[in-house]
């Protein structure tokens, strides 16, 4: 796995916001570079080993961050963004960086994840989208049209190899973002889908539509799906319950909990998280026999560090036996240990596999919803 620091340059003097240092302005209690912050000390299951934070030079600011369970440093920056961001990397430790605006609060740990996932080690990565308006070039009072094919606005984070980047951000100190100098010192650039959301606050009519998104909440479905073959002499378990009045149990790596397994699945996948296969793959011996309500657990914890929240989860389990409409009301109050949750017992009236009783099937659809962030 590739080992990032993520650095959040945040050395500018806020001219155009009026003067005010639009990177600690507040936004929903946390300053604007706490919130990129945050998303990164999430992901360092996913390889994100530090965060520096690069303050305007000689600004006396010394930002706080409390609860972070990251190594976090504090730096000055330059009298420009290029000498800011040589500052930064040559503060980070890792071998690869995430270079990103502390004023760009809502980019999401999705972004992340394409660019960390896209970067080479002779190749950096930027997120990009076309551009969607009407161009028009203003010379001289004269105004001409310019055609916007082809054409695309480039935003942070930007992700490369940190020694290279440094080698290139010195040798063309004028360039307008890391990426271009990154292009004219030869290096390959590659590029990844941006997101609409993830605007830079440069003006106060910016902070304005920010702090409206933050008061508003997004919603999400996920959809999970599972089946594990029926054996004797084996335990049953579902939602956690232990079925005792059957010598029929499902196989599987871990204790087969098919109902648990496909729910985890349906609130990953609305979370836009990897699924059971990955997170707890059966080629792990850790996880032989696991207790999948424990899985749960993590997995909760993952969609929450995410910041996601399950609203409801519905789930159709699919057996012909053993009868199992007598557990229902135990695996619901299990479950609603979690999250809301409702559960439905169906018979595939012999005419699949499940149907005659050589597995179960489960279904499972979860909405989940979160402050835009």
């Amino acid at each position: 796995m590739r080992e990032f620091s993520f650095i959040i340059a945040a050395g500018g003097r806020g001219s155009r916001m009026g003067g005010e240092r639009k990177q600690f302005m507040t936004l929903s209690g946390r300053p604007l570079w706490r919130w990129s912050a945050d998303n990164a000390a999430g992901l360092q299951d996913s390889g994100i080993r530090e965060v520096v934070l690069v303050v305007p030079e000689g600004s006396g600011e010394n930002p706080e961050w409390p609860g972070n369970s990251i190594p976090f440093r504090v730096i000055h920056g330059g009298s420009e963004r290029a000498l800011s961001v040589l500052n930064g990397l040559s503060a980070a430790s890792c071998d690869y960086v995430l270079v990103h605006d502390a004023a760009r609060p809502f980019a999401t740990p999705e972004l992340f994840r394409r660019l960390m996932d896209s970067v080479g080690d002779d190749a950096g990565v930027v997120p990009v989208l076309p551009v969607s308006d009407a161009l028009k070039r203003i010379e001289a009072g004269k105004i001409s049209c310019v055609e916007r094919e082809g054409l695309y606005i480039t935003q942070t984070p930007q992700a490369f190899p940190r020694k290279a980047l440094i080698e290139a951000v010195k040798a063309c100190p004028g360039a307008k973002d890391e990426a271009e100098a990154w292009e004219r010192s030869g290096h390959e650039l590659r590029s990844v889908e941006g997101e609409r959301l993830n605007f830079k606050a440069t003006v106060r009519e910016d902070m304005m539509i920010a702090r409206a998104l933050t008061e508003r909440r997004i919603t999400r479905t996920g959809l999970g799906w599972d089946v594990h073959r029926l054996i004797p002499e084996r335990r049953l378990i579902l939602g956690g319950v232990n079925i005792t009045d059957t010598r029929l149990g499902l196989l599987g790596h871990s204790d087969a909990d098919v109902l648990t397994h496909s729910v985890m699945d349906a609130i990953l996948g609305g979370a836009g998280l990897p699924d059971i296969g990955n997170l707890f793959p059966a080629s792990d011996e850790a996880f032989r026999g696991a207790d999948s309500m424990e899985l749960l657990r993590e997995v909760m914890r993952r969609v929450k560090a995410e910041g996601w929240e399950v609203e409801f989860v519905d789930a159709v389990l699919t057996a012909q036996v053993p009868r199992l409409n007598r557990y229902r009301e135990e695996i619901m109050r299990n479950m609603a240990g979690f999250f809301p949750f409702n559960l439905k017992f169906k018979s595939a009236e012999g005419l699949d596999d499940s149907g005659r009783g050589l597995c179960m099937t489960c279904r499972a659809v979860a909405t989940l919803g979160r402050v835009i962030v």
